[in-house]
């Protein structure tokens, strides 16, 4: 049974505004932004007049722009985040599609510029969110010509937006550099660097979970928390992203961004209020707490793996090099662990573990809190020599929930001791809506609450407990192979052996 407590009785549907999709023919908007704006309509969150406009040089009508959505959400993704045979609502996507339009053009081209001002002004609202879906590449480049173009001048009536997917930047100098870039024609409270973990549910009931159960901060902390793991794993391998893979590896894909998010949620300190800026703070605070390595010690402190062929379910796989736009004799990382400290006073001492993977056994994302043992000196004269740490579980994906793995006697005469689970499954107490990730995330964006998007000095401060191992792999850039299917190279599971501890078990 669950009691809901609610800080507001209903969500309001976002105000009127007009959303540009750069990158309109890409994979994001086709399989998570399009079918996330559709669930948004679908809760009632959208306003009637937003306006959705597609930009790419590629040349579409707008009707058919319109349509090939359509097709594609019907066949590749309602399987995906909604059930099995639940198919779109036509009067619902037809509301939707009504402000679905194109723009051809050239991202590098002033007149496509032009071309979106127009749209803004036959919207009928100033309001204006430019989500950049595009490489990386062109970042710098459209912020500069939206603000040549005035496309950012706020008024008192109207917001001007921007939303930024990862990466930001491919190492601490890049990311200083976009940062300036994009400040000089717009304000931080303009700027939306997204990151989709940060949208799921299980993420965000981390704060909730701490903050308003006693229960938890009281023993947050060094004194009863022994270390902690975060693991980002992952059963696909690059499939066709391999040419951008190559130029960036799993470090900089995933530590930087998704995996210290994670960490800043958990180590964070309570924030003065639930706010943007306090939220966004703290998080900075932490994360520009991780020690700096030296680079003989950031070399000591990290595992580079690369996927090599194997199989699962009797299936053949790849391995990373014979992957399509893949050198074949590549040393680019698709696994890499990590030792971090950080150095405050409520988590000195304690090492913070992180990994991320490709073609590995399983997909799982989780948070594993472990515990300083209890004392086990009562057991000495029976046959429990010693007793195993307790965990609790955070699960991202795929089976979002929360679990205490606890220690309990087995019925007998004899003390024999078994593992338990205490916990709860999202599913199993919540009415969980088909989702991609992204719904939250665009609803903050178009009524203008910064709390999940990261802030300037967070992206730094990311990039700065980076760089050490990014340098000393620049020295030395050899990777340990690992099986396709398998859980990674071994030279990880010594990362903790040799700290008298172990990965918790994936799953």
């Amino acid at each position: 049974m669950t009691h809901t407590i609610r800080r507001k009785s209903k969500a309001e549907p976002a105000p009127p505004t007009t959303l540009f999709l750069f990158g309109a023919h890409g994979d994001l908007v086709k399989r998570l932004l399009m079918p996330a704006l559709y669930n948004l309509s679908r809760d009632g969150l959208l306003d009637d007049n937003l306006r959705i406009v597609g930009v790419d040089h590629n040349a579409i009508t707008d009707d058919a722009f319109a349509q090939k959505l359509e097709d594609f959400i019907r066949s590749e993704v309602a399987a995906k985040v909604g059930k099995g045979d639940q198919m779109l609502d036509p009067a619902l996507w037809a509301k939707l599609a009504k402000g679905i339009s194109y723009v051809q053009g050239d991202f590098l081209d002033d007149s496509t510029y032009s071309a979106l001002a127009a749209k803004i002004a036959a919207s009928g609202t100033g309001n204006a969110v430019f989500y950049l879906a595009t490489a990386p590449r062109f970042f710098s480049e459209v912020v500069r010509r939206l603000g040549s173009a005035g496309l950012l001048e706020e008024t008192p009536e109207a917001f001007r937006r921007v939303v930024i997917e990862k990466p930001f930047g491919s190492d601490l100098q890049t990311a200083e550099a976009l940062n300036a870039c994009l400040l000089k024609v717009m304000t931080e409270k303009q700027i939306y660097r997204i990151d989709h973990y940060l949208g799921k549910e299980t993420v965000q009931n981390i704060l909730v979970s701490r903050f308003s159960n006693s229960l938890f901060e009281a023993f947050w902390n060094n004194h009863y928390i022994d270390h902690v793991q975060i693991t980002a794993a992952e059963t696909v391998g690059v499939e066709t992203r391999g040419s951008f893979y190559e130029h960036t590896g799993a470090l900089r894909d995933m530590v930087p961004n998704h995996l210290f998010q994670l960490l800043a949620m958990v180590a964070m300190e309570p924030p003065a209020a639930f706010g943007a800026d306090a939220v966004r703070g703290e998080k900075a605070k932490v994360v520009g707490a991780i020690r700096p390595w030296t680079v003989e010690e950031a070399r000591a402190n990290s595992v580079r793996g690369q996927y090599s062929a194997g199989e699962r379910d009797g299936q053949p796989l790849n391995g990373y090099r014979e992957e399509p736009n893949v050198s074949p004799d590549s040393t680019t990382e698709t696994y890499v662990a990590l030792k971090v400290m950080i150095d405050n006073w409520r988590w000195v001492g304690v090492p913070f573990y992180l990994r991320t993977g490709k073609r590995m056994s399983v997909r799982d994302t989780e948070i594993v809190i472990c515990f300083k043992p209890a004392p086990y000196a009562q057991f000495r004269d029976t046959e429990v020599d010693e007793l195993q740490p307790t965990y609790l579980r955070i699960q991202i994906q795929p089976n979002e929930g929360m679990w205490f793995d606890l220690l309990a006697k087995r019925p007998g005469p004899t003390l024999n001791m078994a593992n338990i689970e205490l916990g709860f499954a999202y599913k199993d107490f919540f009415e969980m809506q088909p989702s991609t990730g992204y719904e939250t995330l665009i609803y903050d964006c178009l009524t203008g609450d910064q709390t999940l998007f990261q802030r300037a000095d967070n992206i730094e401060n990311g990039w700065r407990a980076v760089q050490p191992f990014l340098d000393a792999w620049q020295e030395d850039a050899s990777v340990e192979t690992y099986a396709a299917g398998e859980d990674g190279p071994k030279a990880a599971e010594d990362l903790l052996t040799r700290d008298g501890r172990v990965w918790h078990g994936l799953g």
